[in-house]
């Protein structure tokens, strides 16, 4: 897809960091917008930005992507008031941290909700609408841990590399079959987001700690600039984008040493991950 201008884009998990700047690049680029979030304060923030800037037009919900029933309605409310959709970008996500033995079933449920089901249900209900536009593209939200695992983000993993194995599968259907849709799986690294902030932690972890060592160490990259990196990717019909040095190293480590990466970043994580709490 090499223009955006007068394409329909769907963009979840708008109301702040990735979701906010795609909206705002896209926008800029004469795309007319169909913007969602749970946090209704930081979709109206969004709104004004891209309002402010001239986008051609957007549309703004607030929208649960776990929750399969309202994001069914959502594909078909948005289909139905633009008459089409081109481009859709599964970007939602949440955090959480702790050893997989100190997880409680209610925070797992609640990233695999949103991190993998979310994407899945993006992914399904606007499918139809992507291939039938003639001219559509998929955008999925990975990570470099759908590259590599981590301690303390078993969950967060799991999640990250479901979506890219599912993105990935779903790209070689879309070739088969001769759809016109393109497939596209992001893998940010570390980007200026509240996310660590606003992450789950289990009991046994130092929430501030956790937040800090990512904000201070880890985020080196704007939002703005990795929606750059992303709709360049998109343009290119790139399968596979990695959005900061950290990505392309993390990559190239990964093809480098093969399963031995876990014994590095064990060695690794051990020195510079927070220590825990001992709360119980």
């Amino acid at each position: 897809m090499k223009s955006f201008d007068d394409k329909v884009v769907v963009i979840t998990g708008a109301g702040s960091g990735i979701g906010r700047a795609l909206a705002q690049d896209l926008g800029r680029r004469g795309a007319r917008l169909a913007i969602s979030d749970i946090d209704d304060a930081g979709l109206a923030e969004t709104v004004r930005l891209v309002e402010s800037a001239g986008v051609r037009e957007v549309r703004s919900d607030h929208l649960d992507v776990a929750d399969r029933a309202a994001f069914a309605a959502y594909a078909t409310a948005v289909a139905d008031h633009f008459g089409r959709v081109n481009v859709v970008v599964n970007n939602a996500g949440v955090a959480l941290s702790g050893n997989f033995e100190d997880l409680e079933y209610a925070d797992m449920d609640w990233i695999i909700g949103i991190n993998f089901w979310g994407v899945l249900h993006g992914t399904k209900e606007f499918l139809p609408h992507l291939i039938a536009s003639g001219d559509g593209h998929l955008v999925n939200i990975s990570s470099v841990f759908g590259l590599i695992s981590m301690p303390g983000q078993s969950m967060y993993n799991a999640a990250k590399y479901a979506v890219r194995g599912m993105s990935e599968a779903l790209r070689e259907e879309m070739l088969v079959a001769g759809h016109p849709v393109g497939v596209t799986v992001v893998h940010p690294g570390g980007i200026k987001t509240a996310i660590a902030r606003n992450a789950r932690v289990s009991a046994k972890e130092d929430k501030q700690a956790t937040a800090q060592l990512f904000d201070e160490k880890l985020a080196r990259m704007t939002p703005e600039r990795a929606a750059e990196i992303i709709v360049k990717g998109v343009q290119g019909s790139k399968a596979r984008v990695l959005v900061g040095l950290d990505a392309h190293a993390i990559h190239h480590l990964a093809k480098l040493t093969g399963s031995r990466y876990q014994d590095l970043v064990a060695r690794a994580a051990s020195r510079v991950l927070p220590e825990q709490t001992g709360v119980v």
